[in-house]
């Protein structure tokens, strides 16, 4: 089911064409995502998730403000599962951006050379080294040995599974340091798979036993890392190759390629595929050769990562919400198949908004068996004039959901009608209403429709928002259908419900108790986490975050919000300075907290639990400072001061205000100097500002 409305490009768009499909592309992809890395079993192909990602951040792009709480932006792999213990990464472990042609590759060098203020004769050296398609992995040494593994998880914590890594033949226990020079402390980062030959002789034995195949290397390399009997792990011939490295004591080298040496020298396997390139062309041309020998290689790989070689660089460039800016994966194309589509089912999500999804004869493409398709809107199927029993083209790319990409007319039925759109929900029997304007038919029923009650509840336990484990989507319906829990703050009284919890049928005593213990952990959520959960239009887990650190508190927030209601207050002038909010995004805080019903809601909640404030780096010597930066700086990009300010806590507005503790001010300010001066604030030169942090 793919989200993406190829008929309209992103320039065209209107503002609710925009809006409703970052709603569908940022519930797609957290469901590929969700089958992908918790569940082991991809649903759609690499090229399709990627350009599902891709259509996403270039709507993004052009409607900054439409960002939602829920972007896949904001978001790296899923939440560790229970069975392992929970590991902590000191270092998040990011997913990368995607390039997809020349254009792209050129715009990441580009974008590199405006991030760093570097001219064009000044060479960037880049690494190009083959992209595997297995789990990421993350080993850390401590003087040389090897004290633990532990899986990528949401990028923030992972499982720890140090016992099933040790039978990795790829894996040393103890470094091979004959030179005596490795830092005591060492977290290798890589790739775990399994290869072509091992996959084959492992589904041959499974087929035997007449056990479930495993669909492609990744999953079963995936499903045989996160066995609970190391045993069984030691049996099934995993590889590992090491890529890149987290928590470390001291400096390992000046370049990217320096540092795979050493590795090498440790006894770490790495690719042997890598090569270090200038320029375009010869990024190019490595992917090419790649690309070539993708077929002899005994592993799988789907694509190309190109890193910036000078680790001073990778650490100037940093990265965005969840990739580094310093590089990104170059992927190979897609995969398509043929199959039928057997019927069209509507779904109805927590806006209203009516999802028609293809339902599909289950074929195997890309890696993974496809059952499922989303077809966008009613004008995209009358575009493509699908109907049900068509034969029709699959495209999938990323191991995630496909898309159709067109019918086979010479093989439709002949008894075959257009589909009509139905003008009722199909929940709740209310109108469907399409607005003017608008691509998305929307039920009119509001909290009277179940179903947006529920996909409401169902983002409020999301992993993003409360993550609450083991109350899922299933268990959601069933206590909203007993009229257990109708409102967020009802999760956090469950706890009244326990004995008629445990005689429900596949509930029990342990796993009631498990899920009443994950609520209780839960009554302290950061705030950013807290505010995404309420599903505020516009506001992603980044807003949260720029408003929990702006407010420092729930109720500093909601008594600014509310006065900004005040279109000439100092409350709303401060409100929309905050950095990357704006007229619009404050427009939603606003209407949203103006609403009696939501303000209960957020008053009930508030009895029920306590939303922690962000934490401000103890160190730091602007951690919690408002700093706005004017004019053009001469010893680093706007951006990346930016950057730095931020990742030192410090709040970074766009706008000047009383509230202003530093403006940093560089060549040619305008304005914004001038009005820091007759506020009286602390104007710094940019040498200034880089001798204060």
């Amino acid at each position: 089911m793919i989200s993406i409305d190829r008929a309209r490009p992103v320039e065209e768009s209107t503002e609710a064409q925009a809006a409703e499909e970052l709603r569908r592309l940022a519930r797609e992809i957290a469901e590929y995502d969700r089958r992908y890395h918790r569940d082991a079993a991809p649903s759609v192909d690499d090229a399709v998730y990627d350009a599902l990602r891709r259509r996403n951040a270039a709507l993004e792009e052009r409607f900054p403000h439409l960002k939602r709480a829920d972007s896949p932006s904001e978001r790296v792999g899923w939440a560790p599962t229970d069975g392992f213990a929970k590991v902590r990464h000191r270092k998040p472990m990011l997913s990368l951006g995607n390039a997809f042609g020349e254009r792209d590759v050129a715009e990441f060098l580009a974008r590199v050379r405006r991030f760093l203020g570097l001219s064009e004769a000044e060479e960037v050296a880049v690494v190009a080294e083959p992209k595997i398609d297995g789990l990421s992995l993350s080993l850390r040494y401590e003087d040389g040995k090897l004290v633990q593994a532990a899986t990528r998880g949401d990028g923030t914590e992972g499982e720890d599974i140090t016992a099933n890594a040790l039978t990795l033949a790829d894996i040393p226990a103890v470094l091979d340091d004959a030179l005596n020079d490795a830092p005591g402390v060492l977290e290798v980062r890589g790739e775990a798979f399994m290869s072509r030959t091992a996959f084959a002789k492992l589904n041959q034995a499974r087929a035997k036993a007449e056990q479930p195949l495993y669909v492609n290397p990744r999953n079963a390399a995936s499903g045989s890392l996160r066995q609970l009997d190391a045993g069984i792990t030691a049996a099934r011939e995993l590889g590992f190759l090491a890529y890149a490295w987290g928590d470390v004591s001291e400096p390992l080298a000046e370049t990217h390629a320096g540092v795979l040496d050493r590795f090498r020298s440790w006894g770490v396997p790495v690719n042997p595929h890598y090569r270090r390139c200038t320029g375009v062309e010869e990024l190019l041309r490595a992917y090419a050769d790649i690309l070539a020998r993708r077929a002899a290689l005994d592993y799988d790989i789907d694509g190309v990562v190109y890193k910036v070689d000078r680790l001073d660089w990778q650490e100037r460039l940093g990265r965005a919400s969840r990739a580094p800016r310093w590089a990104i994966a170059h992927k190979f194309p897609a995969e398509q198949a043929e199959t039928k589509l057997e019927r069209i089912d509507i779904q109805v999500g927590r806006t209203g908004a009516l999802t028609p999804v293809a339902r599909l004869t289950p074929v195997f493409v890309g890696g993974a068996t496809v059952t499922n398709a989303t077809l966008h809107n009613e004008d995209e199927i009358a575009r493509k004039d699908i109907r049900p029993g068509d034969t029709v083209v699959i495209r999938r790319a990323g191991d995630v959901i496909p898309q159709v990409v067109c019918v086979i007319r010479e093989r439709r039925p002949e008894a075959s009608e257009p589909y009509e759109f139905p003008s009722v929900c199909p929940v709740c029997r209310s109108a469907a209403v399409r607005p003017e304007g608008e691509a998305v038919r929307r039920c009119t029923g509001g909290l009277v429709c179940s179903a947006q009650a529920v996909e409401r509840l169902k983002h409020f336990v999301g992993r993003n928002a409360f993550d609450i484990e083991g109350l899922g989507g299933k268990k959601i319906e069933e206590l909203w259908t007993d009229g257990i829990v109708r409102s967020p703050a009802d999760v956090f009284r469950l706890n009244r419900h326990r004995a008629d919890l445990v005689r429900r049928e596949r509930w029990g005593e342990r796993s009631t108790d498990n899920l009443l213990a994950v609520i209780e952990a839960r009554r302290a959520r950061p705030l950013e986490k807290f505010l995404f959960a309420l599903g505020i239009r516009q506001v992603g887990l980044a807003t949260g975050r720029l408003l929990a650190h702006h407010y420092g508190g729930l109720a500093a927030l909601v008594e600014a919000v509310t006065a900004a209601q005040d279109p000439e207050s100092e409350a709303y002038a401060d409100l929309i300075a905050v950095d990357r909010i704006g007229k619009d995004v404050a427009a939603d805080l606003i209407a949203f907290f103006a609403e009696p019903q939501n303000r209960a809601v957020v008053d009930d909640l508030a009895r029920c639990l306590t939303p922690e404030a962000p934490t401000v780096a103890e160190t730091s010597s602007v951690g919690g400072k408002t700093v706005v930066f004017t004019g053009t700086l001469a010893r680093m990009t706007r951006a990346e001061a930016k950057a730095r300010a931020e990742a030192l806590g410090a709040k970074v507005a766009g706008s000047v205000s009383r509230k202003t503790d530093y403006v940093v001010v560089g060549a040619d300010a305008g304005s914004k100097a001038k009005k820091a001066a007759e506020l009286g604030l602390t104007l710094l030169s940019e040498d200034e500002w880089l001798s204060l942090v």
